[in-house]
């Protein structure tokens, strides 16, 4: 498992091996490790833009753990709208040239809610036990990525639906 130092440890090695600052977006297991909502992850999960991706990504090999990255906001069959980077939370992190952030709460639960498994579900009740969650912006922006959402429509919608009952009691 990767913890938090682990994987800030990690990341001033890959810093040190850029030629540009550039920001990346933490998701998944590795946003909520870094905001101290789990206390570890199995792999390391990054968000980038398309301008730096191979950069990154060739500064990013590991021995140690797997490194998965995805380009643009999208996530497996989520697209985030165009301002998750912009709602995404800055994570303090000493590099000098990555900008390091985390996918704001809202866009870490519509993630774990389109593929909702076992893992999925415990990291959504990470993530409501310990930040204030807005259930009008989680609906509008849910309505967002489900515009542009590449998986089951009817899937995903089942599924946020039983989010907003188990873990905010709505129907």
């Amino acid at each position: 498992m990767i913890t938090r130092h682990d994987l800030l440890d990690w990341l001033k090695s890959v810093d040190s091996k850029l030629s540009q600052k550039m920001m990346i977006v933490a998701v998944g297991g590795t946003a909520l490790t870094l905001l101290g909502l789990k206390e570890s992850t199995r792999d390391v999960d990054f968000c980038i833009s398309k301008e730096y991706f191979a950069e990154f990504k060739k500064a990013a090999v590991s021995e140690r753990f797997v490194v998965d990255l995805f380009q643009e906001g999208y996530i497996f069959a989520v697209q985030l709208p165009k301002d998750y980077t912009e709602k995404a939370e800055t994570v303090h992190f000493s590099g000098k040239r990555l900008l390091l952030k985390t996918l704001s709460v809202e866009d870490i639960i519509l993630t774990k809610t389109a593929r909702f498994n076992n893992r999925d579900i415990e990291d959504i009740k990470a993530v409501v036990a310990s930040r204030k969650v807005e259930l009008k912006d989680l609906r509008k922006r849910f309505l967002q990525i489900l515009e542009t959402y590449a998986g089951r429509e009817e899937d995903y919608t089942y599924h946020f639906d039983l989010v907003m009952k188990i873990f905010f009691g709505e129907k």
